[in-house]
C-alpha cells in the first residue's frame, strides 16, 4: 500500500501534474520546468524529487545538464497505470493548454543566453 499512496500524494499537487504533463511531450531540464511553470528552482527541483521518488520521473545527465523524462513505469505498477492514463487524461484543460502551447518556445540555450 505504501507505494500506492506515494505515487497518489506525488500526484496531489496541480504543479507536479503539470510537470508530468509537460514532459509528455519531451525531456527537459529545471530551468526549461521553472520557466514552463513559473516556479522558482527550488521549488522545482523538490516537485521533481517527489515525482521521482514516487517512479514517475527519471533523469539522466549530459554534461552539465540533467534531463528529466517520464519514468517507464517499470519500477510501480500504480506509477505504470497513472503514466498511461494521464497521456489521455486534461488534454482539455486550458491551463493545460495554455502550458503546452508555450512549450516550443521553451529551450534551455534562450534561458541561460538572458
Amino acid at each position: 500500500m505504501k507505494t500506492f499512496i506515494k505515487v497518489m500524494k506525488a500526484l496531489s499537487d496541480p504543479s507536479r501534474v503539470k510537470i508530468l504533463k509537460l514532459l509528455q511531450y519531451r525531456d527537459l531540464c529545471v530551468c526549461e520546468i521553472q520557466e514552463a511553470i513559473g516556479l522558482a528552482q527550488p521549488t522545482v527541483s523538490k516537485h521533481l524529487k517527489i515525482l521521482e521518488d514516487a517512479g514517475l520521473v527519471t533523469y539522466t545527465k549530459d554534461g552539465l545538464w540533467v534531463n528529466y523524462r517520464l519514468a517507464d513505469g517499470s519500477s510501480s505498477p500504480y506509477a505504470s497505470s497513472i503514466l498511461g492514463n494521464l497521456r489521455h487524461w486534461l488534454e482539455d484543460d486550458p491551463e493545460i493548454k495554455r502550458l503546452l502551447d508555450r512549450l516550443p518556445e521553451i529551450s534551455r540555450e534562450k534561458i541561460c543566453s538572458r
